[in-house]
């Protein structure tokens, strides 16, 4: 795998749906002809942002299939793995990769509720991932408000030990965390590249030492996203700085509590922008109230992107 999917932004794609809430497959070509335009260095579907752990296996294979028919290569899938257990993510793993996935995002599992974990639990499961598939695998820290789970040193380190594992997706939403695992990371005898999912703190994050975002904010403003990350890249961190108050507003307002809405809100704000028609999201998740679509057009207002 080209190291340089992991050095700059990946957006965790949305997924259009229709009034029945189901997967549009002629807007979700569309929204792929527009999110490949940006100089990305690859796109993330079937993860949070996308709905992946709402869509029927079948659903997420089609996903990757329309993706590869349009990005003939020219950028890496990364697909989200979830699943309940490890049998099923070793078959669903080994689905998702002749499907056209180019690397694979591993969801934390009911099985790791409950502290402390045991390391052997997420090691022994990406463990038969990597033995399955061969394939680089991303180890996913996410905020436990939307169900994740945050490893200790000591599980990520005897995680580290599966060779497929290249990079991990940290998205606690917790810059302290962030620097702890980032710390870890560092320690390690290979490389291992820190993918930050803070979109919270996205320029601070490459400031501290992120390699790459896989964001589910990258799906909006992704251009300045793109040459933000650029600029501090270059250490140009005035115009770093200048992008970053520019988008702030609408990284608050998408992100805003309750956090499960930001689906919701991304879908409604690229349907302000033209680039959706409709913002569904599949039930149990509900449309944003008239108070968040407002928040969010004037936040694209004071982005200047609207």
């Amino acid at each position: 795998m080209e190291s340089g999917l992991f050095k700059g932004l990946i957006p965790a794609t949305v997924l259009p749906m229709d009034e029945s809430f189901k997967m549009d497959e002629d807007e979700l070509r569309r929204y792929i002809d527009w999110i490949s335009h940006f100089k990305v260095s690859g796109l993330a579907v079937n993860v949070d942002t996308g709905e992946g752990p709402h869509l029927y296996f079948e659903e997420q294979l089609k996903v990757i299939e329309i993706y590869r028919e349009e990005l003939k290569g020219r950028i890496p899938i990364v697909t989200g793995l979830s699943a309940r257990f490890t049998d099923e993510a070793v078959k669903n793993a080994k689905m998702l990769k002749e499907a056209g996935a180019d690397a694979l995002l591993v969801f934390p599992i009911p099985a790791y509720a409950g502290d402390p974990l045991d390391p052997e639990i997420p090691y022994s499961y990406h463990k038969a991932i990597s033995e399955a598939v061969s394939m680089p695998l991303i180890v996913f820290q996410l905020q436990r408000a939307l169900g994740g789970v945050e490893y200790s040193e000591q599980a990520l380190k005897k995680l580290f030990e599966v060779e497929d594992i290249v990079a991990i997706k940290e998205a606690s939403f917790d810059a302290r965390k962030f620097t702890e695992t980032l710390r870890v990371v560092s320690s390690l005898k290979r490389k291992v590249y820190m993918l930050t999912g803070n979109d919270n703190f996205i320029l601070e994050s490459f400031i501290l030492g992120a390699d790459g975002g896989l964001l589910g904010f990258g799906t909006i403003a992704t251009d300045l996203q793109v040459e933000m990350i650029d600029r501090v890249k270059r250490r140009d961190y005035d115009e770093a700085f200048e992008i970053s108050r520019r988008i702030n507003p609408l990284a608050d307002a998408i992100f805003m509590s309750p956090v499960r809405n930001y689906r919701a809100r991304l879908k409604e704000a690229l349907v302000m922008l033209g680039v959706l028609k409709k913002a569904y999201v599949r039930p149990p998740l509900t449309p944003i109230s008239e108070a968040e679509r407002k928040a969010v057009r004037n936040a694209l207002r004071e982005s200047s992107l609207l």
